[in-house]
């Protein structure tokens, strides 16, 4: 498509996130096979590492950085059912077994990089609770009584400032990376740059979505992962849908012709 023919630019504001929502949950409903399969597989495979780790405390926070890290990885299917559905395209669980198949190097290496930031993330907050929690920290109980509501009021404040310290850099490397690799041959270090200039550009409206991902996937999690068969395939396609908005809001500072979605 040449830019003569690209849409108008898109006005990125703080009602965007929920734009983005509307329109993932229009494609969910749509054409929902694909999503909740993808979900299904995604809930069941948090309870079988939530069952594998019973009375393992650091297993079960590793399971869980683990599966929220890596999910961005496996919905990479449901941006596809979003990006051929806005073509005017159905296409269902063929075509993303087709794109995983393909085995993307970008894709593989991402995701191993994003679940190395889980396992920082363990042990770096395993050290830090181990070092200054009051008693040992071996099951939510303990991380409860001690951390949480423990005597030092800034262990807990600590504990959070550290999880944030390194969850803001992920998330400001994977927002937009995962749809600028499926959508264009971008090299995964131009995908990431981008992304992060997409979040410089529009701080507080990226802050405000990455809490309502973080918000609706407690939801998921607090209802015994049943929830993430619907919520974790939802963000998936609003997640499209961001990126094709904040594309069209020139936010990546590339022609307009670009990619494969206009």
């Amino acid at each position: 498509m040449n830019e003569a023919h690209a849409p108008p630019p898109v006005a990125i504001t703080l009602t965007s996130p929920l734009r983005w929502l509307a329109l993932g949950w229009h494609d969910l409903r749509t054409n929902p096979v694909p999503g909740l399969l993808h979900g299904l597989a995604a809930a069941l495979f948090g309870a079988s590492l939530m069952w594998l780790a019973q009375g393992h405390f650091w297993w079960k926070a590793g399971a869980f950085s683990g599966l929220l890290l890596v999910a961005p990885v496996v919905l990479v299917g449901l941006l596809l059912v979003s990006r051929e559905a806005q073509l005017g395209r159905r296409v269902g669980m063929p075509a993303v077994l087709k794109l995983w198949r393909s085995a993307d190097p970008r894709l593989v290496l991402f995701g191993i990089l994003l679940a190395l930031a889980g396992t920082a993330w363990v042990l770096l907050s395993a050290g830090l609770l181990a070092f200054w929690a009051p008693q040992p920290i071996g099951t939510w109980q303990d991380f409860l009584t001690h951390v949480v509501l423990g005597p030092s009021e800034w262990l807990f404040v600590g504990w959070l400032m550290l999880g944030a310290l390194l969850a803001a850099p992920v998330f400001a490397s994977s927002v937009m990376s995962f749809p600028l690799l499926l959508d264009t041959a971008q090299p995964l270090p131009v995908a990431v740059a981008h992304s992060w200039r997409v979040v410089a550009q529009y701080p507080v409206v990226m802050v405000l979505w990455a809490l309502l991902i973080a918000l609706i996937v407690a939801v998921g999690l607090l209802t015994w992962m049943l929830g993430l068969i619907v919520l974790l395939p939802w963000l998936g396609h609003a997640s499209w849908h961001a990126y094709v908005q904040l594309k069209r809001a020139g936010a990546f500072g590339l022609p307009g012709s670009w990619g494969g979605v206009q």
